[in-house]
């Protein structure tokens, strides 16, 4: 077998074993209840930039198309920026048009929702179930399977790649 076989059957292996280990997060944490953590607003303050800690810990809003993510069109996982709990899968992002990073569905078990009326209208608004960070609102306009979109705030979101 030469190098550049070597180095492709060789990155191909990794690709795979980093696959099934998303798959198994994914799978084994919806089973699993999601255990809590908790911080003061100093301990996140110390953790987040300004900007994610607006968005997660006071349910603020980014601009539209700011975010890179809305771009990020590689397989892997979409994860909570504050605690790393894994949101999203790849499979479920779609271009929305709306400017933020959209999903079809989530893991289950790793948001928890809520009803949010400000704005004077009622939306159902999404949260981090391991951090409590706000992400989102949820919508009756995405695609099939669901119908539904998580619009999300892509600056409390990190990509892992498989």
């Amino acid at each position: 077998m030469d190098r550049r076989s070597f180095v492709k059957y060789g990155l191909l292996g990794v690709s795979a074993v980093a696959l099934c280990r998303f798959s198994r997060i994914a799978t084994a944490a919806s089973d699993q209840p999601v255990d809590k953590l908790v911080k003061t607003n100093e301990e996140w303050k110390k953790i987040l930039t300004g900007p994610q800690y607006n968005v997660l810990r006071e349910e603020g809003t980014e601009r539209p198309f700011s975010s890179p993510l809305n771009d990020e069109h590689r397989e892997g996982m979409f994860a909570c920026v504050a605690c790393d709990l894994p949101l999203f899968p790849s499979k479920f992002k779609f271009n929305s048009g709306t400017g933020w990073p959209s999903f079809f569905d989530s893991i289950k078990g790793h948001i928890e929702t809520r009803s949010d009326t400000s704005l004077f209208m009622e939306r159902t608004e999404y949260h981090c179930a391991r951090c409590g960070g706000h992400h989102g609102h949820i919508f009756n306009d995405g695609p099939q399977p669901t119908g539904l979109r998580h619009c999300n705030n892509g600056v409390a979101l990190k990509f892992i790649p498989v």
